[in-house]
């Protein structure tokens, strides 16, 4: 029996394996305790919930979040459906059924009042892109390559073909969308590969940064280029650089260390300079903030300064929930509690590390969507979570 949950593009495991438990040494529940204990100010954390809402979904479904829908896609049903319900409420019937074509995998998010639901294929590669009415379902055109949201607006793009890690990496060419119709309005070709951001602090605008560094900040509905800049050779990926309202950081080497440097939208002039720590370093934007996590733990930086906001040694067991990255709203992680068998979830923002909740054990792939979490339990049943949320 499996229940694939998909939503958006921050990826904490691959979408067709379960997680396993996570498996935490003595020493190492004692200090997730301590942290807990200095989180809360010495208070027991939050007494176990039991769900708002229980969907029962089709054994092999996938469940996709789209803003305010909860998409259930049937592969088992003769033609596939999707299914539409109100993420706040899924337990009651849904907005609207279509049936689409047969597909390897899905993604969805929202242009506006558009879903763009992208049908993948056995690499995870995107093969068709289609534009359907949030109200209604109804098909309004389709194209056959990604097409990603730009707030209001849409681009078009060829992935980089990749098995394991198919993202905003792109290649070919970059075509601005006209919503209403699904036509190209304009064009951009690449001499090589590329990464696409949408810019939700610059709603409308995309970034592009070439292999070798060019970055151009485009507008996505008529391609105006509204800034340029050269950044420094660096291993440019879907979470590198990171933007965060109108500042950009990067990391990048800098003689035998790894910098971060901070730099100011739309004309991409650096701003500021840190040393990041030697190994895997992962960033994400948190409630206006930039979040990171090394070896040595978690921490925050304000990306207009670089200044240090708070630093959570504890927190480099604690993993990522996967879902859509929002950079005003706080970012999610999920870490093991005392007894070995149960979650404890913490949200990350600006006051720092706060633990909010206690998930019972047998709960499997959970996902952020709308105002809580959604997880897989033991039974063909996605349950819903609240969060408290700062």
């Amino acid at each position: 029996m499996s229940v694939l949950i998909e939503l958006g593009d921050d990826r904490g495991v691959p979408l067709d394996e379960h997680p396993p438990p996570l498996r935490l040494s003595r020493r190492w529940r004692v200090a997730v305790l301590v942290a807990v204990c200095a989180l809360l100010g010495g208070a027991a954390p939050a007494a176990r919930l039991t769900p708002s809402v229980a969907l029962a979904v089709p054994a092999r479904a996938t469940v996709l979040g789209a803003g305010p829908l909860l998409l259930v896609v049937d592969p088992d049903s003769n033609p596939p459906t999707v299914s539409a319900y109100d993420s706040a409420a899924p337990d009651g019937p849904p907005r609207w059924r279509v049936t689409v074509p047969p597909a390897a995998g899905w993604f969805a998010e929202v242009a506006g009042d558009l879903l763009l639901l992208v049908e993948r294929d056995q690499a995870r590669g995107a093969r068709m892109t289609t534009a359907r009415s949030m109200r209604t379902g109804q098909q309004v055109w389709q194209r056959p390559e990604r097409v990603y949201a730009a707030g209001d607006a849409a681009v078009a793009v060829s992935e980089v073909r990749s098995a394991s890690e198919p993202g905003r990496r792109v290649e070919g060419t970059v075509h601005g969308v006209d919503r209403t119709t699904g036509a190209t309005r304009w064009s951009v070709s690449l001499p090589s590969t590329a990464v696409l951001r949408a810019l939700p602090g610059l709603p409308g605008r995309v970034l592009l940064v070439r292999d070798d560094g060019v970055a151009r900040l485009l507008d996505a509905r008529d391609g105006t280029e509204h800034g340029r800049g050269q950044l420094p050779p660096a291993d440019y990926g879907p979470d590198n650089p990171q933007v965060v309202g109108a500042h950009l950081v990067l990391r990048h080497p800098s003689g035998d260390a790894v910098t971060l440097t901070g730099y100011d939208l739309p004309g991409l002039a650096p701003r500021w300079q840190a040393p990041a720590e030697p190994g895997e370093l992962t960033m994400r934007p948190c409630q206006g903030l930039i979040c990171g996590q090394d070896e040595q733990g978690r921490w925050a930086i304000d990306a207009g300064t670089g200044a240090r906001v708070w630093t959570w040694p504890a927190g480099a067991r604690w993993r990522t929930v996967a879902g859509p990255l929002v950079p005003a709203e706080p970012l999610v992680v999920l870490g093991m509690a005392a007894d070995g068998r149960s979650s404890l979830v913490a949200t990350l923002g600006r006051d720092g590390p706060r633990v909010s909740m206690v998930l019972p054990a047998g709960l499997t792939n959970c996902r952020r969507a709308g105002t809580g979490l959604i997880c897989r339990d033991g039974t063909a049943r996605v349950t819903f979570w609240p969060l408290a949320v700062p």
